[in-house]
């Protein structure tokens, strides 16, 4: 399909404006807000407060994510649908999924005391309120994102978005690793009510760029298999998948990590959250003055590169070594940024140029979401179990032990960022650099 069939608005339509930017953007805070502890404290919370088998855990958080990432896809097209009913009928979706999301996030971090006095209850318990829970928060973050992807415009204009959304999910992810800290869950939770009811009622007030968006028609008789027959958006695909396992290793052992490896005080962890995330949010900026010069791809690569090395420094480190580690959590805070701000943006070019703009957004995102829930499901589920394996359980101090933590926390994520970065660079920004036979066949 060639370039002039794809609808994109005006350079200053409304849609774009810092208005609307931040009234879309906000329902990124309560949603990372809740994905923090979702991903990050959730694990650590179980077995320390509950005394839950890490082998256990891990086997009920792959359960659960592998569900929450295998009906994403059908959540996306469920998404299309409402697109094609009316922007008000996904807003009430939106408001219906927050609230779920409330319920069974306060419900899995504070079980009766009857649930947590009886493991094989607990373990149940745990299983149906992340099955809930995980739910309610991909079926909203798809149909936000879609919202976001239907806008369409410019490079430029579709990072700008991506950075409102993302840089504000940030913020939500900085209070998140300090509230809990300072206040307790408890206050925690109920701040992250307040948050979601905030940010659907100021996303309710950017329904006016909806002017802009295009007719959607015929989702029904879209498959919700239709981008793998994108061949861009597979090869996007796939170095996303990659660079999301990467990540979502250390997310998941970083507490471990702290606490064990480095034997940091319990104080110092929401240091070591603040800053990762505070500079990850600081950053935003800079990654759209990069994307400027140098382009999506490219910038991107520069992202990975500067994760490898900081992950090769943070191998070095052992018993007291804060300061340093404070500097490598601000380091992979700026790289963090990138992988958030570049990606999003890439896929709602893809989703353009193949003229799918206004069709399958939902589809688009329904996948994009099933990765990354598969990416940290096989991060929970794999290296819990293999760290378990290895020797490891929470609070030794065992040398060996703390050697395996350190190889599965740095060397693994080094060596598929390694990979991600290759097939970034083959399959994308060489590849885009070749003269193409048409417009189809332009990666972003």
């Amino acid at each position: 399909m060639s370039h002039q069939h794809v609808i994109s608005p005006a350079p200053e339509d409304a849609a774009f404006s810092a208005g609307n930017g931040w009234r879309y953007g906000l329902l990124g805070l309560p949603l990372a807000f809740v994905a923090l502890p979702l991903y990050v404290i959730l694990p650590n919370h179980y077995a320390r407060e509950f005394g839950m088998p890490l082998a256990t855990l891990g086997l009920v958080l792959l359960l659960a994510r592998l569900f929450d990432a295998f009906i994403d896809p059908l959540l996306g097209k469920f998404s299309d649908k409402l697109f094609a009913r009316s922007a008000k009928a996904v807003l009430v979706f939106g408001a219906i999924a927050g609230v779920l999301l409330a319920v069974g996030f306060a419900l899995l971090f504070f079980p009766p005391q009857a649930v947590r006095q009886q493991q094989p209850m607990l373990i149940a318990w745990a299983a149906a309120m992340l099955l809930i829970t995980y739910a309610a928060y991909s079926a909203l973050s798809i149909a936000h994102q879609s919202w976001g992807a239907m806008l369409g415009g410019t490079e430029a204009q579709r990072s700008r978005l991506v950075a409102w959304r993302e840089g504000l999910g940030l913020i939500g992810v900085i209070l998140a690793s300090i509230l809990p800290v300072a206040f307790g869950l408890i206050a925690s939770t109920a701040i992250f009510i307040i948050a979601i009811f905030a940010a659907w009622v100021a996303w309710t007030q950017s329904i006016k760029p909806l002017a802009s968006f295009p007719s959607i028609t015929n989702t029904s008789a879209l498959s919700v298999f239709k981008p793998f027959k994108n061949a861009a958006f597979k090869r996007l695909f796939a170095v996303f998948v990659l660079n999301g396992i990467a990540s979502a290793v250390p997310a998941t052992l970083i507490l471990f990590f702290v606490q064990d490896r480095l034997q940091a005080p319990k104080q110092m962890e929401a240091v070591f959250l603040g800053a990762y995330f505070v500079c990850a949010a600081l950053a935003v900026p800079l990654w759209l003055q990069l994307i400027k010069r140098m382009g999506l791809t490219k910038s991107w690569l520069l992202g990975m590169v500067l994760s490898i090395v900081i992950f090769a420094w943070a191998m070095q480190l052992g018993s007291g070594d804060t300061t340093a580690f404070i500097v490598i959590c601000a380091l992979s805070g700026i790289a963090l940024s990138a992988d958030l701000t570049i990606p999003s943006a890439l896929l709602a070019g893809v989703i353009a140029d193949a003229g799918d703009r206004g069709r399958a957004e939902g589809a688009y995102f329904g996948w994009w979401n099933f990765a990354t829930k598969l990416n940290l499901a096989l991060a929970a589920g794999l290296t819990l179990p293999l760290l378990g394996l290895m020797g490891y359980t929470s609070g030794t101090q065992q040398p060996e032990a703390l050697t395996a933590l350190t190889i599965v926390y740095c060397l693994v994520p080094i060596a598929i960022k390694v990979v991600a970065a290759l097939a970034l660079y083959l399959l994308m920004i060489r590849r885009s650099a070749q003269p193409s036979t048409s417009s189809t066949a332009r990666t972003p």
